[in-house]
């Protein structure tokens, strides 16, 4: 078991599947979800329109294509309104919806953003520690679960992760 942070590009992590912080749509948008869609190819498009969405909190499984890592992993993020929208609970949600994804597929090894942290616009602060929270649960309850990547996309996102895993209780995996 092994959870890595690292500053960098998602769409060049090798990895059984990279999760897009995607929109409702999964036809693409801007930031991460832009970028997965340009690096893995217009199959990858093609694919998510026989798909027909993707409600927040959920996740959907499509092939990667031209991308380093066999499949995406689409969930949809909530948008902050100020935490008083059940924010919290559906971006816990997301990563449940993830992990279950990646057993339902066998999977080993995943490598996330930080979801909803850009143009969604949920703090990082406080999005930080429910990542770190559900990818120990996953570890936890998923034995054929190797390795977690958590791909940032900058200096301070990742310090934001690294203070969310050190502050939280349990082992830093």
């Amino acid at each position: 078991m092994k959870l890595e942070l690292i500053q960098g590009d998602l769409t060049k992590v090798a990895a059984d599947a990279i999760v897009n912080a995607a929109n409702s749509s999964l036809l693409g948008g801007g930031g991460v979800d832009g970028a997965i869609h340009r690096a893995a190819g217009p199959e990858l498009l093609a694919e998510c329109r026989l798909l027909g969405g993707c409600p927040t909190g959920q996740a959907k499984l499509t092939k990667g294509y031209r991308l380093p890592a066999r499949h995406v992993i689409h969930t949809v993020g909530p948008v902050w309104q100020g935490g008083t929208h059940s924010e919290e609970a559906t971006l816990a949600r997301c990563y449940k919806s993830v992990f279950a994804q990646v057993q339902a597929h066998g999977l080993r090894s995943v490598a996330f953003p930080s979801i909803s942290t850009g143009r969604f616009g949920f703090p990082i602060d406080r999005a930080a520690p429910i990542a770190v929270r559900e990818i120990r649960a996953a570890f936890a309850r998923l034995p054929q679960l190797e390795k977690v990547t958590v791909v940032l996309f900058s200096p301070w996102d990742l310090e934001a992760y690294q203070r969310a895993l050190s502050a939280a209780p349990g082992e830093n995996v």
